[in-house]
């Protein structure tokens, strides 16, 4: 996997870095990663009603801070809606309870493996964790870092039709009737376009966090699209 990100990146170098910032573009048609079918995209409030329409209660604290509580996969879990610049960009999927490293392990692998055989998804870097693996000992004393990451796919059809879509906002119709060169390079550049976006901006990952000598895990999915970049330096 770490040679197909040498690849993506370095394609991206050599077809102009300055292609992404067209596609992220308010203007242009995009597929962005959707947590239980809902894109992360929109206002905190929106996301918020969303959730809640999903069966998952609001909850919040003295100081204000709110999170969503429910069910997620199996679990008892703890959402947070994260945003930058009042867009939300990432979703936090937190578990409610922690457990014992050899349950978190398991937990772990299995999660790792329904990741890789849902063919929503491809393995951006990510390996299960060895059984003879002593994780509170390479946690404390090497400081290792047990984290997963993968692609949420856009499927063929809706690259097509995103492609399709920003060629008719570039092009006229007699222009792309007539099929002039530019049209030609942008038929056959736009898809490839879609498809380095979707591995830099829909990733979703987990890692493994420690509270207590207790264990637990985090999930995030992310619209790279929305996330802080600088913007506002």
């Amino acid at each position: 996997m770490k040679k197909l990100f040498f690849i993506i990146a370095t394609m991206l170098i050599v077809l102009n870095i300055n292609a992404q910032n067209d596609l992220a573009s308010e203007d242009m048609p995009k597929d962005v990663t959707k947590f239980l079918g809902i894109p992360i995209d929109g206002s905190k409030a929106e996301m918020r009603q969303k959730l809640i329409a999903k069966g998952y209660t609001l909850k919040k604290d003295r100081d204000g801070d709110e999170w969503l509580e429910g069910e997620f996969n199996g679990k008892d879990v703890r959402i947070f809606i994260v945003t930058n610049n009042n867009k939300v960009w990432r979703i936090a999927v937190v578990d409610k309870y922690y457990t014992s490293e050899s349950q978190i392990k398991t937990r772990y692998n299995n999660l790792y493996y329904q990741f890789k055989n849902n063919n929503r998804y491809n393995i951006s870097e990510a390996e299960p964790i060895p059984d003879e693996e002593d994780i509170s000992y390479e946690m404390s004393i090497h400081k290792k870092r047990y984290e997963a990451s993968f692609t949420q796919i856009t499927d063929e059809k809706t690259i097509n039709r995103m492609s399709e879509e920003r060629l008719r906002k570039q092009y006229s119709e007699e222009q792309i009737k007539d099929s002039i060169n530019e049209v030609k390079l942008d038929k056959a550049w736009f898809p490839l376009q879609y498809k380095l976006e979707m591995y830099i901006n829909k990733s979703v990952w987990f890692i493994i966090t420690e509270h207590y000598g207790q264990y637990g895990i985090t999930l995030f999915y992310d619209n790279g699209y929305n996330k802080a970049n600088g913007e506002d330096l």
